[in-house]
């Protein structure tokens, strides 16, 4: 079943891009990520433009966090107070990411940008996953656990100025702090078509120094309303948005999703981690590839 994807100007097998859309799904529910990190990469992989896969994959993750926000909002795992500082902060960075893929796009050099953040962001980030999860599963075979790590901020967030109290994240922090870590993921996003809650939940853990049991709803707040404002510059600005491209990875990433988390519930959260680690690190290493040998066609003629 070949489908035309009016804004990347190729058909793709309908059923391909849905089943891509199941598999983000799936390590979703199991990994709670939002999957974009890895959907842009794996279109990139199948042929489609990565303007057209970064931008349409920040879409797919606005319907990807809907259900999770309602589900950590009636627990009362959301901090409204942190997460609309990282918000702001996230709208200020969709706009600086705007200008950046423009400019970079009037250069010609968007697509390898795309691919050298990937390659850096996936492998430094895979390579603290994996070392952290062998790390943790020696402690388990040996029988000594790993010292508790302590919730603390990180000294650089204490010396900033005009501190506030963010109540239901136990925190009293300058709010300079989650602006800035939500302008970067931002940036990120409209660059990348990453959720960014691969970034978002490890700092907001060990740099802000937010409780664990706010972190993921929090997170997911943010990613709701960032994913949302890029997708709508990205329409208005780049014009890369790929609306039946991004309707069939939603359709799959919605199933995906409760098989992954159904998958999740019996496996054991260090090997799951471990897991995510070598996919990420792998995913890496394919976009470097990507980058080293020369590809078939040395020119493309693209509308974009």
């Amino acid at each position: 079943m070949y489908v035309y994807l009016p804004i990347a100007g190729l058909s793709v097998n309908g059923l391909i891009i849905v089943a891509l859309g199941a598999l983000t799904g799936v390590l979703s529910g199991m990994f709670g990520v939002g999957g974009g990190f890895l959907t842009t990469p794996l279109l990139i992989f199948y042929g489609v433009p990565p303007t057209v896969a970064a931008a349409s994959a920040a879409s797919q993750v606005t319907g990807a966090s809907i259900s999770g926000v309602f589900a950590h909002t009636r627990r009362g795992g959301v901090d409204y107070q942190m997460g609309g500082v990282l918000v702001a902060g996230g709208v200020l960075g969709s706009g600086i990411g705007a200008l950046l893929f423009r400019l970079l796009q009037s250069l010609g050099q968007i697509d390898t940008a795309i691919s050298i953040l990937y390659v850096v962001l996936l492998g430094s980030i895979g390579s603290i996953m994996a070392r952290e999860s062998i790390q943790a599963l020696r402690a388990e075979r040996s029988g000594v656990p790993l010292p508790a790590r302590k919730r603390r901020h990180h000294p650089m967030v204490a010396s900033l100025p005009m501190r506030w109290r963010f109540y239901r994240s136990g925190l009293y922090i300058s709010p300079l702090a989650p602006l800035l870590l939500g302008i970067t993921t931002g940036i990120l996003t409209m660059l990348m078509g990453i959720g960014g809650g691969f970034v978002l939940v490890p700092a907001m853990l060990y740099i802000l120094g937010m409780s664990a049991g706010v972190v993921v709803g929090t997170s997911l707040f943010q990613i709701l309303f960032v994913t949302m404002v890029t997708t709508m510059m990205h329409a208005l600005t780049t014009r890369a948005v790929d609306v039946v491209l991004a309707v069939l990875l939603l359709l799959g990433s919605v199933t995906g999703a409760q098989l992954g988390s159904h998958f999740a519930q019996s496996a054991s959260p260090v090997k799951l981690r471990l897991l995510l680690a070598v996919i990420v690190l792998l995913v890496a290493a394919r976009m470097m590839l990507g980058l080293t040998y020369r590809p078939d066609e040395i020119y493309t003629v693209s509308p974009l």
